[in-house]
C-alpha cells in the first residue's frame, strides 16, 4: 500500500464498499471538521482499471463530505488516500467491513450481505471468523440471516423485530416464515384484521 493525495474527481464509489448505496449518506457530523481542516483520515482506494482513477473501498462518507465542501467553496482539495494493491474483491470487502465495524457496528443484515459476498469470493467461515475476530458460530449465525424471507430481513434491518425473533425464524421453514409474517403487525395486516 502507498499513501497519496488524489484529486477529488479521480475516485468513485466501489461496488465492494460495504455501504455502497446509491443515495448520498448522512454527512452532517463530518461537515464541520472537513470545513475546518479538510479530510484528515485517508480513504482506502484501489485502482479501477483506468489510468490514475480509483474506486473507494472505505471512506465513502469522507468523500461525500469533501465533495460537499468543494461545491460550497468552488475548489477542491486533493484527498488523502491509502492505495491498495489491485487485488481481489474479497480483500476489498474485508477492508470495507473492518473500517465500518470500527466506525459503527453495521446491522446484522449488512454483515450477512458482506459475509455472503465473501463466501462467494472463496472465503471460508473460518477465514471470515479469523479476519474479524469472531467465533465461527457467530459467523454462522450471521450467515443464517440469509435463510430469512426478504420481507423478514427488511423488518429486522428496520428494527421492527428483535434479534431473538430473527434467530428463531432462521430455523423455520419458508412456509412457517410466511405464516409468521401474516401475524406481524403491519398497516395491511391491521386493516385486514379490522375488516374481519
Amino acid at each position: 500500500m502507498q499513501l497519496a493525495h488524489i484529486p477529488l474527481d479521480r475516485p468513485n464509489i466501489s461496488a465492494v464498499n460495504m455501504r455502497h448505496a446509491k443515495r448520498a449518506p448522512d454527512i452532517s457530523d463530518l461537515l464541520p471538521p472537513v470545513r475546518a481542516r479538510g479530510v484528515l483520515v485517508p480513504l482506502l482506494v484501489r485502482p479501477n482499471g483506468s489510468p490514475e482513477h480509483f474506486e473507494i473501498v472505505a471512506g465513502r462518507r469522507r468523500y461525500f463530505a469533501a465533495k460537499f465542501v468543494a461545491d460550497e467553496r468552488g475548489e477542491a482539495d486533493p484527498l488523502p488516500c491509502t492505495i491498495m494493491e489491485d487485488g481481489d474483491n474479497a480483500d476489498a470487502l474485508e477492508a470495507s467491513l473492518i473500517e465500518n465495524i470500527a466506525r459503527l457496528d453495521p446491522d446484522e443484515v449488512s454483515q450477512w450481505e458482506t459475509f455472503s459476498r465473501l463466501i462467494k469470493q472463496g472465503r471460508t467461515i473460518a477465514d471470515i471468523a479469523a479476519t474479524f475476530g469472531l467465533t465461527e458460530l457467530l459467523v454462522k449465525r450471521v450467515l443464517a440471516v440469509g435463510d430469512l424471507l426478504p420481507k423478514i430481513r427488511g423488518a429486522y434491518r428496520r428494527d421492527e423485530i428483535d434479534a431473538e425473533t430473527a434467530r428463531y425464524l432462521t430455523m423455520a421453514s419458508k412456509s412457517q416464515q410466511k405464516d409468521w409474517l401474516e401475524l406481524l403487525p403491519t398497516p395491511s395486516n391491521t386493516r385486514r384484521a379490522a375488516s374481519s
